[in-house]
């Protein structure tokens, strides 16, 4: 397998090149800084764009349905809350709020609107007709994982909202928004991990990598989305009840002592 990742993915580092110059030319126009936490979130998300993108495709590309799997997973759930803890809300103001972007903002933010757009991307890329032509054609290839990032970041807004004027839901309601995400990534795993034929043809038409049986492929990737997905919003959804829970124990008044009436004895 060729690792020259300049020449199989040009897109790939000008497309991080042109996120990290649009970054630091915020911080110098504005004159401000993210803090260290935001940079480094950041940082990292540039990394996993770039991993995911270059070496994960590359395992991808050999026929391995299994990093495809692995790949859609880290294009919906770590690159999207990683983009929206490492950027500011001073950053996206001025664009986000402005009069021409604030309407559609605001709609597609919608926690509703949030959850359906991403399921309808999510559920119709791994469709068998679409899932077969992302694979042979590379422009849709590309504009489909485009298409799992923008809808990542919509549908984690609702729970990592950067800016107030568009804020998070309340605790329990993004542990209830976590709960139901599952419902569409059940509905695309469990057909693929269950199936008793190999699903997507481009699997069986050419060598297969690392050496594995396409079935056992294909049942290796749904079991990623169906257990891995499921592992990893259990998670993020148990933090966020500790988050509530602690905000209670906070907001909730103290009491002050009453003092114990004192007993007298007569004598």
């Amino acid at each position: 397998m060729d690792f020259d990742f300049l020449g199989e993915h040009p897109s790939v580092p000008i497309g991080c090149a042109i996120l990290a110059i649009l970054y630091w030319g915020a911080c110098r126009l504005t004159g401000r800084r993210p803090t260290s936490r935001q940079a480094g979130w950041f940082v990292l998300a540039l990394i996993t764009i770039f991993f995911t993108h270059t070496a994960i495709d590359e395992f991808a590309d050999d026929r391995i349905f299994f990093m495809h799997m692995l790949q859609h997973l880290l294009q919906t759930f770590v690159i999207p809350p990683l983009l929206l803890l490492g950027t500011p809300d001073w950053m996206l103001r001025p664009w986000v709020m402005s009069r021409p972007v604030r309407p559609f903002a605001r709609f597609f933010t919608n926690p509703v609107v949030a959850f359906l757009l991403f399921s309808a991307v999510f559920v119709s890329a791994h469709f068998p007709a679409v899932f077969d032509r992302m694979c042979r054609d590379e422009n849709f290839h590309i504009f489909l994982h485009v298409c799992f990032m923008v809808s990542g970041v919509i549908m984690w807004w609702p729970i990592l909202s950067p800016l107030p004027e568009l804020p998070r839901v309340s605790y329990p309601a993004q542990i209830m928004y976590l709960f139901l995400l599952m419902i569409p990534m059940t509905a695309v795993a469990a057909p693929i991990t269950l199936a008793n034929q190999v699903i997507y043809g481009w699997y069986l038409e050419g060598p297969h990598g690392w050496g594995i049986k396409p079935m056992d492929d294909q049942v290796l990737g749904g079991l990623l989305m169906w257990i891995g997905q499921g592992t990893y919003l259990m998670a993020v959804f148990t933090a966020i009840f500790f988050k509530w829970s602690r905000k209670e124990d906070q907001d909730m008044p103290v009491l002050p002592e009453t003092p114990r009436p004192r007993l007298r004895v007569v004598s």
